[in-house]
């Protein structure tokens, strides 16, 4: 969009997201593209650490794309949580996300998973069944 104002010069304005199905074509205009210096913060944060590994182009637009289905404020958040935690990871944001989205805890306290899921009945060996399949095999007949 050019903003036209008759006191001051032209300026071109951009909205990245309307450039979102270009990159997802070319992945390397996002380096240099005009309409992504204009990235909210958390966007530029992990576009510098991503654009630094081999493919990192590649998973910052899959992330950026996130905001065709989801709120863009859900993604921000996703985004900011995974620097929190210390692994800003396309992978990473993708299962924050849907944390996020399907309204599950995030953060929420540890489990004590061995006390959670102890048996109430333990099971019992049966080898009898291991000894008559042995012999079914040994007998020349396979249990197929």
């Amino acid at each position: 969009m050019i903003q036209r104002n008759h006191k001051l010069p032209p300026q071109t304005i951009y909205d990245w997201r309307h450039y979102l199905a270009v990159i997802q074509r070319k992945p390397g205009a996002l380096r240099n593209g005009a309409p992504f210096l204009e990235l909210p913060h958390a966007f530029r944060q992990l576009q510098g650490h991503m654009l630094r590994k081999p493919g990192g182009d590649r998973e910052m637009v899959d992330i950026l794309a996130l905001v065709l289905h989801h709120d863009e404020r859900a993604v921000l958040t996703a985004v900011e949580m995974a620097f929190a935690a210390g692994v800003p990871t396309k992978t990473h944001v993708l299962n924050l996300l849907h944390r996020l989205v399907d309204g599950k805890v995030v953060g929420g306290p540890p489990l004590d998973t061995p006390q959670a899921l102890m048996l109430r009945r333990e099971p019992k060996a049966n080898v009898e069944r291991y000894d008559g399949l042995r012999a079914q095999i040994a007998g020349g007949r396979h249990a197929s």
